[in-house]
């Protein structure tokens, strides 16, 4: 019910009315699963559930958090905002796109080129156009696996976070080596050989590693495993990359 409502929004609404009603009829949403067995560490909303979607993913009905926003709030709030700090996120979900919002001591820009989030900006990755040693943190979520020159990236990812900086990387991973081949370009190739239509590759957490340090970074993983069905709405395991420079 939940997928056919959206898709059926978005056929009669247009784009930039959702992102600003989005609130508002979420919050109606959110009367049908208000609750105390989950919380969403996003919205500090508890649940009776969370909506399951297709992917088995779990999102939260009033702010609409998927599972990895939730993770990526968690490691932030505990580890990375400070008072004063600059943040650049490419192409943001929308639940910490309003979050950072929100939060008053935090210079917060959110950038992307496709028009499919919010945000103030549209710098390409490749190319981005603001000053060397510019930012703090960079939120770099589920981005890379879409960009075909992906070295060319990341060099500009490590030349406009400052010394001592932090990006924060995501994308999905396999095992074994890093699968790409430039001679799939068509949707129907993407979708089959990398999971979805603009994907150009599907990284290895090494073969990602190795590429982000041969650009500079310093490169820790952090790896979690969480209970299954546990409060947060958590994947059962999600791994990150912590890149610094």
């Amino acid at each position: 019910m939940y997928r056919y409502l959206k898709q059926l929004l978005r056929k009669i609404i247009p784009r930039k009315l959702i992102f600003k009603y989005e609130p508002v009829l979420r919050g109606i949403l959110y009367q049908f699963y208000r609750g105390n067995n989950f919380h969403c560490n996003i919205c500090n909303k508890g649940l009776r559930k969370f909506i399951e979607i297709q992917n088995s993913d779990k999102l939260c009905p009033n702010c609409g958090s998927s599972s990895r926003d939730r993770r990526l709030w968690q490691l932030l709030d505990s580890e990375f905002l400070k008072m004063k700090i600059e943040v650049l996120d490419f192409s943001p979900s929308r639940s910490i796109y309003r979050k950072f919002k929100r939060t008053p001591f935090v210079s917060y820009t959110g950038t992307d080129l496709s028009g499919d989030f919010i945000s103030e900006q549209n710098y390409d990755i490749t190319n981005i156009d603001i000053e060397s040693e510019s930012q703090d943190l960079i939120i770099c979520y589920h981005v890379l696996e879409h960009i075909e020159n992906d070295i060319q990236a990341m060099k500009e990812l490590y030349r406009v976070l400052r010394k001592n900086g932090t990006c924060i990387i995501q994308t999905p991973f396999k095992y074994g080596e890093i699968y790409e081949d430039t001679s799939l370009n068509t949707e129907k190739e993407r979708l089959k050989h990398f999971g979805q239509e603009d994907h150009v590759r599907i990284y290895s957490v090494n073969g990602l590693k190795e590429r982000l340090s041969n650009c500079g970074f310093k490169v820790g993983v952090k790896e979690f495993e969480e209970e299954i069905n546990n409060e947060i709405g958590f994947e059962k395991e999600e791994t990150i990359l912590i890149s610094k420079k």
